[in-house]
């Protein structure tokens, strides 16, 4: 994303990982489920939310699902702009938005083999408020 660019001044990165905790409970795996043509649809149009509210010279989503184990990667997210706050900025917008908002359903397969599905948790919805108009 950076070869042969000379514009570019920052670029952030994000990696979310499976943890092997969740709520003191311990975790064997993570399932993702999402709906195929529909999200990607809306990734693309929360990139493009990105690229116009901050000075962006690119922005990368890669977002997996299926089966995860704790350790495994879930989650990269790449900004680039020529300054630093952009980027910053607009790397946290897409993270709230992914944590909230993106059509990815997960549950989670604890280590006795019972099973739940995650719900939104409001420090997330909190989160992403800020990025609202008002």
């Amino acid at each position: 994303m950076t070869s042969g660019r000379t514009d570019i001044g920052a670029v952030v990165t994000f990696t979310g990982l499976v943890r092997d905790m969740a709520k003191g409970v311990s975790i064997l795996d993570m399932t993702l489920e999402h709906y195929p043509g529909m999200c990607e649809a809306e990734l693309e149009r929360i990139e493009a939310e990105a690229r116009a509210r901050w000075d962006l010279q690119g922005t990368l989503i890669v977002h997996r699902y299926g089966r995860l184990t704790p350790g495994e990667r879930i989650v990269l997210v790449v900004t680039l702009s020529p300054h630093r706050s952009a980027a910053f900025e607009a790397a946290e917008f897409l993270m709230d938005y992914l944590k909230t908002r993106a059509p990815f359903w997960k549950k989670e397969t604890a280590a006795d083999g019972s099973g739940h599905w995650v719900d939104a948790r409001e420090i997330d919805d909190k989160a992403m408020e800020r990025w609202s108009p008002g």
